[in-house]
C-alpha cells in the first residue's frame, strides 16, 4: 500500500519538498496548500488547497509542514488531531512552549512526528558518524562547526540562531551521541530586524566534548564545515560539496628541536574518503517513510527537535544576559 502524503508550505523550501516527495518509493503525493497560492509553481497537476483543512478533507497518511516557523504549532497540532503523520521544517517551532505541546500531541496520537534537520542526512556527516561510532577518531575531544553566507530573504520570523544555528546544535549532538550540558553565546544585528543575523558560541556536553560554533548570514563567502577532533586525527566535512577528508595524527618523529619541544600531535597523512553522495532531502524523506512503516526510526524525533531549539533559546538567553547557561 502507498502512503498518501500531502505538502503544506509552498516557498522556497516547500518547491524542493515537492520535487523530491514524488519520486519518493512507497508513497505518493496527493494534493498540496498554501494560503499564499503556488509563486514557485510547485502544485503542477495536483489540487491546491489554501488551508491544512484542505489536506485533511482531502485525505491524507503524512504531510511535510514547510510553512514558516510561526504556524508550525497550529498547523502540527491540527494534523496530529486528525491522526496524521508531520515532518515540519525546522525548527520545531517558534518557542519551546510550542514545541512541547507539538511533542505531545505526537506521542499521545501514537503517530510520527518528525523535524527536518536536512544535515544529519548529508553524506559527508552520516559516513563521518558511521567512522565516529567505529572509533576511527578514539575519544572525540571537539566539535568545531562554521555556517556562514548572504542574507536569505525567504526567512522573516526567526533568527540566525533558530534558522541556521539549529543545523549545528543538531548535527552536534547527533555526532557525538550527548546532549549539551551548558552553553555560551555573542550576537549581532545588523539587518535591521529585531532578530539577531550572526552568533559566535561554544558549549559542553554531557559527554565532556567541548563545542565551537560560528554562524551568520552577513558574509559573502558561503561556508559549510563541520570539523571532529579525536585523539587519533580529525574528519573535516564540507556538507556543500558532500567531502570527507580525514587527518591523522602523525607518527614520524620530527628532529627539528624548535618543533619538537611543541608537546602536541604532528600532521600525519591526509586522505580524502570516497562515499556515496545521494540527496540528502532525499534521504531525509525515505527515513520519515520508513519511519512510519515502523521498518527503522533514523529520523529527527520531534523530542530531539525540542532540545535542539532549547539549546537555541539557551544560546539566545546568554547573549541577552552575558551568562553561561546551563541546560
Amino acid at each position: 500500500m502507498s502512503l498518501r502524503t500531502g505538502l503544506i508550505g509552498l516557498g522556497m523550501m516547500g518547491r524542493h519538498h515537492a520535487r523530491v516527495m514524488r519520486s519518493i518509493k512507497g508513497t505518493e503525493l496527493v494534493a498540496v496548500a498554501d494560503a499564499m497560492g503556488d509563486p514557485h509553481g510547485a502544485a503542477g497537476d495536483l489540487p491546491l488547497y489554501d488551508s491544512v483543512q484542505g489536506l485533511i478533507d482531502h485525505g491524507v497518511d503524512a504531510v511535510v509542514c514547510a510553512v514558516p516557523t510561526g504556524l508550525h504549532e497550529e498547523v502540527g497540532l491540527a494534523l496530529a488531531e486528525a491522526g496524521v503523520h508531520v515532518m515540519v521544517e525546522k525548527p520545531i517551532a517558534h518557542s519551546t512552549e510550542a514545541g512541547a505541546r507539538l511533542v505531545a500531541a505526537f506521542e499521545e496520537a501514537g503517530l510520527v512526528g518528525a523535524v527536518g534537520h536536512i544535515e544529519r542526512f548529508n553524506p559527508a556527516l552520516q559516513e563521518m558518524r558511521r567512522r565516529i561510532r567505529a572509533g576511527e577518531l578514539g575519544r572525540v575531544l571537539q566539535i568545531a562547526t562554521l555556517r556562514q553566507g548572504g542574507f536569505p530573504a525567504r526567512i522573516a520570523d526567526v533568527g540566525v540562531v533558530k534558522d541556521l544555528g539549529t543545523h549545528d546544535i543538531d548535527l552536534t549532538a547527533w555526532l557525538a551521541d550527548s546532549p549539551y550540558e551548558r552553553v555560551a553565546a555573542e550576537t549581532v544585528t545588523n539587518s535591521g530586524r529585531e532578530h539577531e543575523d550572526m552568533v559566535v558560541a561554544t558549549g559542553r556536553l554531557a559527554s565532556g566534548v567541548i563545542t565551537d560554533h560560528v554562524v551568520n548570514w552577513l558574509s559573502p563567502v558561503k561556508v559549510r564545515k563541520t570539523v571532529v577532533t579525536g585523539e587519533l586525527g580529525a574528519f573535516v566535512a564540507d556538507t556543500v560539496s558532500a567531502d570527507l577528508v580525514f587527518q591523522a595524527n602523525g607518527s614520524v618523529a620530527t628532529r627539528w628541536d624548535a618543533v619538537s619541544a611543541f608537546r602536541g600531535v604532528s600532521e600525519g597523512d591526509v586522505t580524502r574518503l570516497a562515499i556515496e553522495k545521494p540527496e540528502p532531502l532525499r534521504t531525509e524523506h525515505e527515513a520519515f517513510r520508513d519511519a512510519i512503516l515502523g521498518e527503522r526510526q533514523d529520523h529527527v524525533s520531534m523530542a530531539e527537535g525540542l532540545d535542539t531549539l532549547r539549546v537555541a533559546e539557551a544560546l539566545i538567553e546568554s547573549s541577552r544576559t552575558g551568562e553561561r547557561i546551563r541546560l
